[in-house]
């Protein structure tokens, strides 16, 4: 296995707000050249969650690990957190997308299979590239807007909405730096258009900390606008479980739960249904 990092201010000669740290992307690949064809892969960009103030790091390398076992190229990005808000966050996922893309054929990647997945915060900043692409944080930056458009989300557990009676107000307050006008901007139920990215959700009925509501609201918008999308709702489990397993939990915590863990072969499944598989070349 492989691993580059990508300095994504500094390859777009965008000047760093901040700083140093954020807008990192760190590509994690298999090379079995010697041994087998060499293969076309979909593309899988990590936002770990962590409220817009840290990054979980039991939703980065993972997660990275497990699509890579599933046949991905896997991307994780150290975006910008508090106090930093919007744009930050929005233009350094933009860029990371647009950075795959461009760079597909070197790195054997299918430029029309470029998914992201996002737990939490990090849901609510995949959520918002997927039905912000074009806000005008980003065609500043890529006039080509479709360019930063994910090929299809995966959202675990998100943040969604900026209605105070079901959001997660640490993370909508961090990203929008308390300006109501962007909250309500970035409550993303009312944000979904029918050029939205195809959606999978997962999230559980009991989540104290980011109630199911979020999800079923975004399912909700997805119907209306009649985007494609899945929905899986399991009936107890703890905000920010990851994979639900031992690979991120000690092996007798309580958190551990084989039944929820079956979201990412649900996801992926779902994804290779859309197309997201390897080919050789």
């Amino acid at each position: 296995m492989t691993y580059e990092t990508v300095d994504l201010y500094r390859y777009y000669n965008v000047t760093l707000p901040h700083s140093e740290g954020a807008g990192m992307m760190i590509s994690c690949s298999s090379d079995l050249r010697r041994e087998v064809k060499p293969k076309i892969r979909p593309a899988m960009l990590i936002f770990p969650g962590g409220g817009y103030e840290f990054l979980s790091e039991r939703e980065k390398e993972p997660i990275a690990l497990r699509f890579m076992a599933a046949g991905f190229h896997a991307f994780m990005l150290s975006y910008s957190l508090k106090p930093f808000s919007y744009p930050a966050q929005l233009t350094e996922a933009a860029m990371a997308i647009r950075y795959i893309r461009e760079h597909a054929d070197m790195l054997h990647i299918d430029p029309e299979h470029i998914a992201a997945i996002g737990f939490s915060a990090g849901g609510h900043l995949c959520g918002t590239l997927a039905t912000c692409f074009d806000d005008e944080c980003v065609t500043k930056l890529f006039p080509e807007k479709e360019a930063c458009r994910p090929d299809a989300v995966v959202l675990s557990y998100p943040v969604i909405s900026s209605d105070p009676a079901i959001a997660h107000m640490g993370s909508i307050d961090n990203f929008c730096a308390k300006d109501p006008a962007l909250k309500r901007r970035f409550s993303l139920e009312t944000r979904v258009t029918e050029r939205s990215s195809p959606a999978f959700l997962w999230h559980t009925a009991n989540d104290d900390d980011v109630p199911v509501q979020n999800s079923l609201r975004f399912a909700a918008a997805y119907t209306e606008k009649k985007v494609p999308y899945e929905l899986h709702v399991f009936d107890h489990g703890v905000h920010g479980s990851s994979l639900c397993s031992d690979e991120v939990y000690d092996e007798n915590s309580a958190n551990i739960d084989p039944h929820n863990a079956h979201w990412l072969d649900l996801a992926i499944e779902w994804l290779r249904g859309r197309g997201f598989r390897p080919r050789t070349i």
